[in-house]
């Protein structure tokens, strides 16, 4: 044999040497040369290149291969079948990549570690993303607040936790609305630190309710309760605000622990009685509605949230018995302002003073005393003065005659 034969001979052994062995379930490491007809290849030192198909380049769903991965990418995959009769080898990158993520999200489900994954698909009910198995983040934690339409979230980075975990059935959940409500929470704790009863802050409107008014006062709610609305009565929040508005507020009460907080908007504006002490002076005749009636007279209100009693004395210049008699409630009256004392919140009323008194009733002329009757026991003697005087001039009549 000549030495030219035995050198090509050794270089042919030599590359047969370098040549990987392969079988079905081998895992190998390979990098992509070529994406082409919607499938990866992949050089993996074989003697002929390997092919990923697009289904199993990733555990959801790929509109091409592309999108996946990038020639001049290292990836590990799996021999899913091979021929070298038809120079034909069929690997999986999703089969090593599902294997390996498991165990990855055992530790992260178990830690509450937070992560980031991109939106691969919009489902009906949420998204699904890709963590080397298919991940399910249903509609209801993708975000704090409600979202209607998910159509423009493919391919969003969204931060996540993996909320449950079922290796079985092949079952992973994840949240983002867990990581935002972490934040929230932390975020909220600084905020409400900083936050002092009694401060009065601008913020905005966030949601109403029967019962009052959510405002966002630099990324906390804070309650505004319907009686804490207005000054004067309010029967629905949604009659005098709407979401978005912006209002100022003062802090009624701050309750860290439970991570509540009071508001009012009424106090955070000049009260009625502030107004009222520039607006109303003693003597003022005023207009004003009747808005309650009590045994002892008639509450009038005569501006937004003053109120002043009319005495029942003070209602009428005739007597009665009760308030009910002349008044009704809603009605509107003239009063006269007798007394005001807006640091009390205390002004008194009348109704009657603003009336003219009806003229005095003319006095009954005398008539002339009777004289009185005169008892005797003589039956001869009149029971009147007249016929007491002739009697006793008829009686005594002669005798004085006799004594002239």
């Amino acid at each position: 044999m000549s030495e030219e034969t035995k050198n090509q001979e050794a270089v042919s052994q030599e590359e047969m040497d370098s040549i990987v062995s392969l079988k079905k379930g081998d895992t190998v490491k390979g990098t992509i040369v070529k994406i082409e007809d919607n499938q990866a290849y992949v050089s993996i030192g074989y003697k002929y290149d390997g092919v990923i198909p697009v289904r199993e380049l990733s555990s959801v769903h790929l509109d091409n291969a592309a999108s996946a991965v990038a020639v001049g990418q290292e990836v590990e995959c799996k021999v899913v079948s091979i021929d070298d009769e038809k120079e034909k080898l069929i690997l999986s990158k999703r089969a090593v990549d599902s294997e390996n993520a498991w165990e990855l999200l055992q530790k992260r489900f178990e830690s509450g570690e937070q992560f980031e994954v991109t939106v691969a698909e919009v489902v009906k009910g949420g998204l699904v993303a890709d963590v080397g198995v298919r991940a399910f983040i249903p509609a209801s934690m993708v975000e704090r607040h409600f979202v209607e339409d998910f159509s423009d979230y493919k391919g969003r980075t969204l931060r996540v936790k993996v909320k449950e975990l079922d290796r079985e059935n092949n079952r992973v959940i994840l949240s983002q609305k867990d990581v935002l409500d972490a934040e929230f929470e932390a975020n909220k704790q600084q905020i409400i630190a900083g936050i002092k009863e009694g401060q009065e802050i601008d913020g905005t409107v966030q949601r109403l309710t029967q019962f009052g008014a959510f405002v966002d006062i630099g990324g906390v709610d804070g309650l505004v309760h319907v009686s804490e609305i207005a000054w004067t009565h309010v029967d629905k929040p949604s009659d005098v605000l709407t979401e978005g508005q912006k209002v100022r507020v003062k802090v009624l009460k701050v309750d860290a622990e439970k991570g509540k907080i009071s508001l009012s908007i009424k106090a955070a504006q000049p009260g009625p009685w502030d107004q009222a002490a520039k607006q109303f002076n003693i003597g003022d005749i005023v207009s004003g509605e009747v808005k309650r009636l009590v045994s002892f007279g008639a509450f009038v209100e005569i501006a937004p949230g003053v109120e002043g009693l009319v005495h029942i004395s003070q209602i009428s210049h005739k007597h009665i018995g009760t308030p009910h008699e002349v008044l009704k409630e809603g009605q509107t009256v003239q009063v006269k302002i007798l007394d005001f004392n807006p640091a009390e919140k205390r002004v008194s009323l009348s109704i009657k003073e603003t009336e003219e008194a009806p003229a005095a009733p003319e006095p009954r002329a005398e008539r002339p005393a009777k004289a009185p009757k005169v008892e005797l026991n003589n039956p001869n003697v009149s029971l009147s003065n007249e016929g007491l005087s002739i009697t006793l001039g008829e009686r005594f009549g002669d005798k004085l005659s006799k004594l002239k």
